[in-house]
C-alpha cells in the first residue's frame, strides 16, 4: 500500500512543481469600456435673413430713384379739355392704391398742356387737368395734405413733336413724389 500512496504523493509534488514553475502572468483587469461620447451634430447656419419688405426697401430709394421708377402714372386729357377720361380712372385708381401703401408720400400733381394756345390760356387749362386729378384722387380717398398741384402750361413738352401724336402726349396730369 505504500506504492500507491507514494505514487500518490510524487504525481502531487510533481503537479504542484509544475504549477510553481509555470510563469504567473500577471492578470490585466481590462480597460474600462470607453463610454460612448454622444454624437454631435454640426451646428445647422443659421437661417438667412428674411427677405426686405417692400416698405422696407421703398425706404431705402431716394426720391429720384422712385420718381425714375415711375410707381405712379400719367393720364392724358384731350384737346383744349380737363376732365378726367375713362381710360384714365383706372390709372388713377392704380395711383391711388400705390399711395394706400405707402401712406407718408407726398406728391405733386402737375397740369401740362401742347404747345397750342396762348401762355397765360395753357397756364390755366394745366391747373384745371391738375386740379381734376386732385379732385379724382380726393375721391378715391386721398387726403388733401398728401396732394398739391401745379400748372406748366406748355413750359415742359413731354415730346418734343409738332404733330398730334407729340400732342396727345403733352396733354397731361404727371404726378411726382415730394415726400416719402
Amino acid at each position: 500500500m505504500k506504492k500507491p500512496v507514494c505514487l500518490t504523493l510524487a504525481l502531487m509534488l510533481a503537479v504542484m512543481a509544475l504549477a510553481a514553475c509555470k510563469a504567473k502572468v500577471k492578470e490585466v483587469p481590462p480597460p474600462p469600456q470607453a463610454q460612448e461620447q454622444p454624437r454631435v451634430q454640426p451646428a445647422a447656419p443659421p437661417p438667412p435673413p428674411p427677405p426686405p419688405s417692400e416698405e422696407e426697401i421703398f425706404k431705402s430709394k431716394s426720391l429720384e430713384q422712385i420718381n425714375r421708377e415711375q410707381p405712379l402714372k400719367m393720364i392724358y386729357f384731350d384737346y383744349d379739355k380737363y376732365f378726367i377720361r375713362e381710360d384714365a380712372k383706372p390709372v388713377l385708381s392704380a395711383n391711388a392704391s400705390w399711395l394706400n401703401k405707402f401712406r407718408s408720400v407726398r406728391v405733386l400733381i402737375e397740369g401740362h398742356c401742347d404747345e397750342r394756345g396762348t401762355e397765360d390760356y395753357n397756364l390755366a387749362l394745366g391747373e384745371k387737368r391738375a386740379k381734376s386729378a386732385y379732385d379724382y384722387l380726393l375721391s378715391l380717398g386721398i387726403p388733401a395734405e398728401r396732394l398739391q398741384i401745379i400748372s406748366y402750361g406748355k413750359s415742359q413738352p413731354f415730346d418734343p413733336g409738332h404733330n398730334e401724336i407729340s400732342w396727345q402726349r403733352n396733354r397731361r396730369a404727371q404726378f411726382t413724389i415730394i415726400a416719402k
